[in-house]
């Protein structure tokens, strides 16, 4: 039998978390077709990998890509970091089944200008997606801010039950067309008076699609016990799995509380199916919001409109320039987009270590100085944190964004080297492999990735992009 390629002596770690082993790995158009110790048959390109790990392509678990995919299809951020799949419309905000009025509200304005929200429903988002041929494979939740947006009258308030019946009409028929699930950012104004109750009866419909409830919890400061009890009681309630995103124990006096928040989802665990993600960084992103504010910890500001040119500068030195404090400083610069150091390093690696978690960037593509996470969270995991800090086997920080996410979010023949499976892979050098993105310079290409596959294309090769696109659209059916 001939193949497209042939990929001889790799180290293949496969996604499921167990430990590497030498094979020879042969894929036909977008399969891998055989794997065994020794394959002789002939190939179009032979690939010698010794010393290389072969793993699956890694899954982005939580993005706000919606829209760049499809204004940016040669999605070097993430192809170069081995990233094959992408899940969108996390943190309650999708382009997807968007409908604008005369402007984009906060925090709906992190995905894109107001004249890229064209996708009323799921089924157009799809097209669109499939019509451009990302150089990653893409699948959406449903935010539940984009869906207040379309049909209540005022954000700052709980719906009404005639509100609430439309925004479960619009989520059954994207849960129908291939939603992975329903996504919610209570902790910003726009859904933060939203209801527990309104959060429920959207979630009722997810049981019958086999989706997922995801949350950029009511608060990650000093409430969040209480932010994840209210999660968990929405997947009691819906009889759903819950991922609480970007996992996090925020705000100086709260370091250290990862101890009380993780053994609190072991608890649930017990009768809940419950996981998380985050990022592997101590400094998170977002819109400047004054409430956020504070002089424990250095803010970066990555963008304002008043003032461009405070872009790249400490909010405190921005203040003391001003000879002002540090509050009436944000004021005058939002609109605009911050980084928060807000986390401790030991709640990271704790979090990062745990079993439920998994990895996702959570990166702002359209930040013009954006966290370094866009560009470096995979190679950081498993080059900082595994090789470097041993944190972890290289095999468990693979399956943390492989075969545990694909099983998550329901992506099937993804996530694992398996006869069979569709061939999205990453060929990398494990003592090379390393982010390369920092806070000063973000957009840095990873260093130690040689080769991606998506779909069976060569998407991403020393260092450059190819040209070749395979990326689909991926629902719950696909």
């Amino acid at each position: 039998m001939k193949h497209h390629y042939l990929f001889k002596n790799a180290t293949v770690i496969d996604g499921s978390g167990g430990a590497g082993y030498i094979a020879d790995v042969a894929v036909s158009d977008d399969r891998i077709t055989r794997i065994a110790p020794v394959i002789n048959d002939d190939a179009d390109v032979t690939l010698e990998c010794r010393g290389r790990v072969l793993s699956p392509g890694f899954i982005d678990v939580h993005t706000h890509d919606d829209l760049i995919v499809i204004k940016h299809p040669e999605y070097v951020e993430k192809t170069s970091q081995g990233v094959t799949s992408i899940i969108v419309g996390n943190c309650g905000i999708s382009a997807a089944c968007a409908v604008m009025k005369d402007d984009v509200p906060d925090p709906l304005n992190l995905l894109g200008e107001l004249a890229e929200f064209r996708y009323p429903d799921l089924a157009s988002y799809r097209r669109k997606v499939d019509e451009v041929t990302p150089s990653v494979n893409v699948a959406t939740l449903i935010g539940h801010t984009t869906l207040r947006n379309n049909f209540v009258a005022s954000l700052n308030e709980p719906a009404q039950s005639a509100s609430i019946d439309d925004m479960r009409a619009a989520l059954r028929q994207a849960l129908q067309q291939g939603a992975l699930g329903l996504s919610t950012g209570l902790s910003y104004g726009n859904a933060v008076n939203a209801s527990t109750e309104e959060i429920c009866a959207l979630a009722e419909l997810l049981a019958e699609h086999q989706g997922i409830y995801t949350t950029h919890m009511r608060t990650e400061y000093d409430g969040i016990i209480d932010a994840m009890h209210e999660a968990f009681h929405v997947g009691r309630h819906a009889r759903v799995p819950v991922q609480i995103s970007h996992h996090k124990c925020a705000g100086a006096k709260n370091w250290g509380r990862t101890v009380e928040t993780l053994a609190l989802i072991e608890k649930y665990q017990h009768s809940q199916d419950i996981s998380c993600d985050l990022y592997p960084y101590r400094a998170g992103s977002s819109n400047l919001d004054p409430q956020q504010v504070t002089a424990d910890y250095d803010i970066l500001i990555t963008w304002s409109t008043p003032h461009p040119d405070m872009a790249g500068k400490n909010l405190q030195e921005i203040a003391a320039a001003w000879n002002t404090d540090i509050h009436s400083a944000a004021r005058r610069l939002i609109p605009a987009g911050a980084i928060y150091f807000q986390m401790d390093e030991a709640d990271v690696r704790r979090v990062l270590a745990h079993p439920s978690a998994m990895i996702g960037s959570d990166g702002l593509p359209c930040d013009p100085n954006p966290h370094p996470r866009l560009w470096g969270t995979f190679p950081r995991v498993l080059g900082h944190y595994s090789r470097d800090e041993k944190l972890f086997p290289l095999a468990t920080a693979v399956h943390k964004m492989t075969g545990m996410s694909a099983q998550r979010f329901g992506m099937r023949q993804r996530g694992l080297i398996k006869e069979g499976y569709f061939a999205d892979l990453v060929l990398f050098d494990p003592e090379r492999i390393n982010d390369a993105a920092t806070f000063q310079q973000p957009k840095q290409r990873a260093d130690g990735i040689e080769h991606v596959f998506v779909n069976g294309v060569l998407t991403y090769s020393q260092q450059q992009m190819t040209g070749r696109r395979a990326g689909k659209f991926l629902s719950k059916t696909h």
